[in-house]
C-alpha cells in the first residue's frame, strides 16, 4: 500500500501507519491520501485510489461527490480537535465581553511612556467591559465541539440554550442538564447575548445567519463563528455591526471583507491549530485508513455508510461500494453462488445515494468472477481483501 501526505501529517500519526504501508510523493501511485487543508479540486485522481483521510472535520477541500462516483471513500475525524476548538471559542468568548483587545493596543501605543502606570488608570475606562456570569448563550449544533463549548459556558455561570434539530444519542448523552435544548432557533436569536454556531456549511445552512436572523437578535449581541464563514451572510454582517445591532463578531474564519468590518476580531484559522488537536487527528486519521485498506471497515466517513466486519479473517473478502438502488446485493451474490462460492458472513449499509457491502468468502474465487461484480450496473468499486 502506498500513501501521500498532501499537508504534514503529525509523526505520532503516520506511525500509526503499518510498516509495509510506503510514503510516495505522487498521487498516481498512491491507494491512500491523507490531508489537512490542501484544495483537492482541481486534483485529478488515479484508478488506484481508494481513500482520502482528512485530519479535520470539514471536507470543503475535498471533491467528495467525484470521489463517491469513483468509489473513493472520504474519511474524517470527527471530535479529535473538538477541545482545542472549543478552548478558542472560550477565549472568542471571553474577548467578546472583555476589550481586551482595546486594551492591548492601547498598552503597545503607550508602552514608551514613562508614566505609563499611572496614564493607564485614567485610559482604562474605555475598555471596560462586562462579565459573561449571568449572561446567556445560545449555541447552534450540538456536535462534538458545541457539547464541549455549552459545557464549559455552564461552569462558567452561563445560562445555555442550544438548538440541533439532528441532536444524536451520544451527544445528548454528553451534554449537561443544565443546557436547554430548544426546538426553534427563533428562541435562541431572540433570548441570547452571546451566539456561537458550530454547524457545517452545506446548502441548507449557507447564508443561515442572514438579515431575518438578525433582525430577531437582542440588541448589542454578539456573535462567535468558529465554523464556517459561508455560515454568515456578508452584507448582513456588514448592516449588523454598523447599525449596532450586532455589538461585536468574532470569527476564525475571516475573509478580506469580513476582517475590514468595524468590531471585528478575527483570528487566523487557529481553532484546531494546537499540537494536541494535529496530533488526535493525524491518529484517527491514520486508524480509519489502516482498517478501511487492510479490512475493508469504514469508520467516520462523511460519503459512504459505517460498515465493519471486524478483522479479515477468511480466504478473502469482498468489499463493494456502490449506488444506493435495487438489486445490486441480489446480482453480486448470484456472482458468488454461479461459482460455488459461499459467504460466511456479510454486512450491507446505505447511506443517501451510496451503499457499501463487505462479505468474506470461505473459499477464494477468480479475477473473472470479481470482473464480473465491476461490471453489475451501479457498482462504483470491487477491492479484494486477500489472506
Amino acid at each position: 500500500m502506498k500513501y501521500i501526505c498532501l499537508n504534514p501529517i503529525a509523526e505520532a500519526g503516520l506511525q500509526k501507519l503499518p510498516p509495509f504501508f510506503e510514503k510516495t510523493e505522487n498521487l498516481g501511485d498512491a491507494d491512500a491520501v491523507l490531508v489537512r487543508s490542501a484544495k483537492m479540486h482541481e486534483m485529478d485522481f488515479p484508478p488506484c485510489l481508494k481513500a482520502v483521510g482528512r485530519a479535520g472535520a470539514g471536507v470543503n477541500n475535498i471533491p467528495v461527490d467525484r470521489l463517491s462516483e469513483a468509489g473513493v471513500v472520504v474519511f474524517n475525524t470527527p471530535g479529535a480537535n473538538a477541545n482545542g476548538v472549543k478552548e478558542l471559542v472560550i477565549l472568542g468568548l471571553i474577548l467578546a465581553a472583555r476589550d481586551a483587545k482595546g486594551g492591548m493596543k492601547w498598552i503597545e501605543e503607550n508602552r514608551e511612556d514613562p508614566e505609563l502606570s499611572k496614564s493607564m488608570e485614567k485610559a482604562k475606562a474605555k475598555y471596560a467591559g462586562t462579565e459573561i456570569r449571568g449572561k446567556t448563550l445560545g449555541v447552534i449544533g450540538l456536535g462534538a465541539i458545541g457539547v464541549l463549548v455549552a459545557n464549559n459556558a455552564v461552569d462558567l455561570g452561563m445560562k445555555v440554550i442550544g438548538y440541533d434539530p439532528f441532536l444524536s444519542v451520544s451527544h445528548a448523552l454528553h451534554l449537561n442538564p443544565a443546557v436547554s435544548v430548544e426546538n426553534s432557533l427563533d428562541t435562541l436569536y431572540t433570548a441570547c447575548d452571546y451566539l456561537t454556531i458550530h454547524v457545517p456549511e452545506n446548502p441548507s445552512t449557507r447564508g443561515m445567519l442572514n438579515s431575518d436572523a438578525f433582525s430577531k437578535m437582542k440588541d448589542g449581541a454578539a456573535l462567535l463563528n468558529f465554523a464556517r464563514d459561508g455560515l454568515v451572510n456578508e452584507d448582513a454582517l456588514s448592516e449588523a455591526l454598523s447599525s449596532g445591532k450586532l455589538r461585536i463578531y468574532v470569527t476564525d474564519v475571516p475573509n478580506h471583507r469580513v476582517a475590514n468590518l468595524p468590531n471585528v476580531i478575527a483570528f487566523p484559522h487557529l481553532g484546531a491549530s494546537t499540537e494536541e488537536s494535529e496530533t488526535n487527528c493525524a491518529v484517527m486519521a491514520a486508524e480509519e485508513i489502516t482498517d478501511f485498506l487492510l479490512n475493508g471497515n469504514i469508520t467516520n466517513s462523511v460519503n459512504f455508510p459505517n460498515c465493519t466486519l471486524g478483522h479479515a479473517e477468511k480466504p478473502v473478502r469482498i468489499a463493494v461500494a456502490h449506488r444506493n438502488v435495487a438489486n445490486v446485493i441480489s446480482s453480486i451474490t448470484s456472482v458468488f453462488g454461479a461459482v460455488h462460492a459461499n459467504i460466511s458472513d456479510m454486512v450491507s449499509k446505505s447511506r443517501g445515494d451510496y451503499a457499501y457491502a463487505l462479505f468474506d468468502l470461505d473459499s477464494e474465487i477468480d479475477d473473472d468472477a470479481a470482473g464480473k461484480i465491476r461490471e453489475i450496473p451501479n457498482v462504483l468499486r470491487v477491492e479484494l481483501i486477500r489472506r
